[in-house]
């Protein structure tokens, strides 16, 4: 983008392209009103309250709409800004986002409005960010503690840290500045505080694996003989009947994937029954034997069905060998078949549904160190980059207290954790780093 084109007056249609109920067409910038007052009926606006009336080129009704204004500075943008509220479809839109550039605007980027929000100071990065994470969010989970950094929590947390750093910094240099006046701080207070603060960032990051697999999801793997009920175990998972399940064994060929929302976006995939084939009597059969093989290495968990009521044979052995070194979960399925329990494995019923909710709920744990609900913020790869450039800078600081460095040395480490930080919340950011945050937005967000 041109640096004259950064505060132009923009526009986009906000709302998913295609049919629907409302479509929402945004303006923002200095030139809102004056255009939305040549193609509108009722121009006629005051604060919190909507007008009714027609979008017209010219003499040509365009469309009965509602105008919403929104007066600087009190706006997502921090800009004047004008939605327009039109019946949905694909072409009433487009024709008034159309007029609308026609007659000042210009198109917006990816993620502009959120992009000027931030640089208008309506939000910090960390916002900007979970914006981002709700409008992309795989399940509802993620969705809820992604509007927990909306709201700021993350910011509030990353600002105490930053405020007890630079609290430090402050004696340091006073210490350093007006050493005739005031003394040098203690080393002692110096280790405790740096321990302090490190504890706090080591905090905020013991949820980063957590995060990450909200944000990114896991694939699990359903792996056993053929005619073990995979098909049935992948079908009840999902609630719906996505495999097909017939008593014939080697019902499935090929490798099936679908989504499953367990709180965390699982990508669950059923696999053809791992055996020995004859490639050149049954090729398609030994192509879907190798699918397996392959799903299975790439999976990051793998349910390992054997039939309950048969017990474990040669050929759920050799699967099990296959499997020894990842990380697996051993499911006996068609417990309705037998009494026997044994304590190394799972026991449910795809047919009856036994087991099922209680196989979710292990799911989620064995993939997650926390409960999503539990989460007070998540944070991403970017921002937990900033964490551990913060936590090293503070840790050579630490080492440097402890054996009474000079401390205008000591501030040097100091210094530089407090700009990881302002990275984070994007008070030192870079052109780059912004262009990339806001690449993975949306047009119209």
């Amino acid at each position: 983008m041109n640096i004259s084109d950064e505060f132009d007056t923009i526009t986009a249609i906000s709302t998913p392209f295609g049919t629907g109920g409302v479509g929402v067409i945004r303006i923002s910038g200095e030139k809102a009103f004056e255009i939305i007052k040549k193609i509108f009926t009722n121009p006629d606006f005051e604060p919190r309250k909507f007008n009714h009336g027609w979008i017209v080129d010219g003499e040509k009704k365009i469309d009965e709409v509602i105008v919403l204004p929104f007066f600087a500075p009190n706006s997502y943008t921090g800009e004047d800004i004008i939605e327009i509220q039109c019946h949905g479809g694909v072409n009433v839109t487009k024709n008034i986002l159309e007029l609308v550039l026609k007659n000042g605007a210009r198109m917006a980027e990816k993620g502009e409005f959120t992009k000027r929000a931030f640089l208008n100071k309506r939000m910090d990065l960390s916002q900007a960010e979970a914006v981002a994470d709700i409008i992309h969010s795989k399940t509802k989970e993620f969705a809820k503690v992604s509007t927990k950094n909306l709201s700021g929590v993350l910011k509030e947390k990353i600002n105490d840290i930053r405020n007890e750093i630079f609290i430090v910094l402050s004696k340091i240099t006073a210490g350093i500045d007006f050493p005739e006046d005031v003394k040098e701080p203690e080393y002692d207070y110096l280790i405790e505080t740096f321990e302090k603060i490190i504890s706090n960032i080591d905090s905020v990051l013991s949820d980063a694996n957590t995060s990450n697999i909200l944000r990114q999801g896991v694939s699990v793997a359903i792996a056993g003989k053929p005619n073990v009920g995979k098909s049935s175990l992948f079908n009840s998972l999902l609630s719906l009947d996505r495999a097909i399940v017939t008593d014939i064994a080697g019902t499935t060929r090929d490798v099936l994937k679908e989504t499953l929302d367990l709180g965390i976006p699982v990508t669950l995939i059923d696999t053809a029954g791992i055996h020995g084939v004859n490639e050149k009597e049954n090729k398609v059969e030994a192509i879907g034997v190798e699918y397996s093989k392959q799903s299975l290495n790439e999976a990051d968990l793998i349910l390992f069905v054997y039939d309950a009521s048969q017990g474990v044979n040669e050929e759920d052995k050799k699967i099990l060998e296959l499997i020894k070194d990842k990380n697996y979960v051993t499911i006996a399925n068609k417990s309705d078949l037998t009494k026997e329990r044994k304590p190394d494995a799972v026991y449910i019923s795809a047919l009856t549904g036994e087991g099922i909710n209680e196989l979710k709920q292990l799911l989620t744990s064995k993939v997650c160190e926390v409960e999503p609900e539990n989460l007070e913020f998540v944070t991403n790869s970017r921002q937990q980059v900033c964490l551990n450039r913060a936590r090293a800078s503070l840790d050579q600081a630490l080492m440097a207290a402890q054996i009474h460095e000079l401390q205008d040395l000591i501030s040097i480490d100091v210094k530089a954790s407090i700009l990881a930080l302002d990275e984070l919340t994007g008070e030192l950011i870079t052109d780059e780093v912004l262009d990339n945050v806001f690449e993975h937005f949306c047009i119209g967000k």
